[in-house]
């Protein structure tokens, strides 16, 4: 047998590279999506059950965080809001630097279409809100209707599979990540409190030191983290919102290889004669120190392959859509209506212009600015994308879940009754847009495939 043949046996070496079910269901954005909701449907139950009290004590219990003695007492919710959704805004912001690095948004010409498209979306929707709001001392709550849920508005893309083309999904993806470029915009100029100069300046001088990481090429991922985390404490303090230390930290981080990738086939091909040579196939694997001090050295070698970026992406993206989006949903989905009039509630303006702004306004800001510039020959509709798959992605624009909840949070943080409007009306707006985007897009992908 040759040597390098008995370095593995091949079962084994199949059974590692293979993808175990664990990492499938993971992956999977409907899946993902799904978990959220059931979290959302079992916080309204819990809301509106006995449990609701002690849910919500336990909720407002105080927790400790930071290091050694330096700490700060936050309660559960906040610790929720402000600290785990920074990690999830800390994938959004690797999702927007891999699509500005590799993917549609480095072309500026194929992404105009769908990223002024995401501007009619956001403009329409606070438009509506504010007309609905006039005058009702609730008009701060705007921004609320004009956000997209990437992995609830994606997952229940997923559901179609092939049915819907290539195009449609590269759209709606650049939209909903357009989309969410102006929701954080909105939340750190508009939605934070006013700001503390010298906890803001100190933000500054972290938020440099981590460029600089990134531009003295250091590779290893816990100097940005432990900077992320001096960060979110700097900007919690200031006042401005903390979350957006995530999307700092990504930015931060390098998405270059520590290796030159030229030189890795030649390396590698020089390397295996040390490894062959060091390899006893009559000894057990403890005995061979040679050997597995030269795997080491490959080991070190090939784990910075991949850049920094995409080894946090594959660390944390598991844990926010199982474990902290969910979380996310169960505590912010709280909308008791026990005691409420369930009329006076729909009436209420904070809900109209809430469930309007995201059924109707999306789509319309949607589809009105894509046609104006298809129109006047600005841009092109995609290959394969018509008319149909346009307005389908309109409706499943108005699935606002994620970031509509936290605003409305920051909106409404004195005024419950605003706060359950306002998270009443996103949950039937997210589930009306979901449902009448299934049921249409159904209908229009089986009309475009028709000769």
């Amino acid at each position: 047998m040759d040597a390098r043949e008995q370095l593995f046996n091949e079962t084994q070496r199949k059974r590692i590279e293979r993808r175990d079910i664990w990492e499938r269901i993971s992956e999977n954005g409907t899946i993902a999506a799904a978990v959220m909701v059931v979290a959302a449907i079992a916080a309204v139950i819990c809301a509106n059950s006995d449990a609701y009290e002690a849910i919500h004590h336990i909720l407002m219990e105080p927790i400790h965080v930071g290091i050694g003695s330096h700490t700060m007492a936050i309660s559960i919710e906040v610790f929720v809001n402000d600290f785990l959704m920074a990690i999830f805004f800390l994938l959004v912001g690797i999702e927007l630097k891999y699509e500005m690095t590799v993917g549609e948004l480095r072309h500026p010409r194929q992404a105009l279409l769908p990223m002024l498209a995401a501007v009619g979306g956001v403009v329409v929707p606070a438009t509506i809100y504010m007309l609905l709001n006039r005058g009702s001392g609730s008009a701060q709550g705007w921004a609320i209707p004009m956000a997209t849920d990437i992995a609830f508005a994606l997952g229940v893309l997923s559901l179609l599979g092939n049915r819907v083309p290539a195009g449609v999904r590269v759209f709606f993806s650049t939209l909903a990540i357009a989309d969410d470029l102006i929701s954080i915009a909105a939340i750190a100029l508009f939605y934070g409190q006013a700001p503390d100069l010298m906890w803001l300046l100190a933000a500054a001088v972290v938020t440099a030191s981590l460029f600089m990481l990134n531009k003295t090429q250091h590779y290893r991922l816990a100097p940005y983290l432990v900077g992320g985390f001096v960060l979110w404490v700097c900007l919690f303090k200031s006042g401005v919102h903390a979350t957006l230390a995530g999307v700092i930290v990504a930015f931060a981080i390098p998405a270059r290889s520590g290796i030159r990738l030229d030189n890795l086939t030649d390396w590698l091909r020089g390397y295996m004669p040390d490894l062959v040579d060091s390899y006893d196939e009559d000894a057990h694997i403890l005995g061979q120190h040679d050997f597995t001090h030269a795997t080491l050295g490959a080991e070190r070698v090939m784990h910075r392959v991949s850049p920094p970026l995409v080894r946090l992406e594959r660390k944390i993206s598991t844990p926010v859509n199982f474990i902290i989006l969910p979380l996310f949903a169960f505590v912010n989905a709280q909308v008791r209506l026990v005691g409420v009039d369930v009329v006076q509630l729909a009436l209420d303006p904070v809900s109209m212009g809430t469930y309007f702004g995201m059924l109707l306004g999306k789509p319309i800001g949607i589809v009105g600015v894509t046609f104006l510039l298809v129109k006047f020959g600005i841009a092109e509709l995609p290959s394969k994308v018509t008319w149909r798959h346009i307005v389908g992605v309109g409706i499943l624009g108005g699935i606002g879940f994620t970031m509509s909840i936290l605003i409305s949070g920051l909106a409404f943080p004195a005024e419950p009754f605003e706060m359950l409007a306002a998270k009443a009306a996103i949950l039937a707006g997210s589930v009306s847009a979901a449902v009448i985007g299934m049921i249409y897009m159904t209908v229009a992908c089986k009309k475009a495939k028709r000769p």
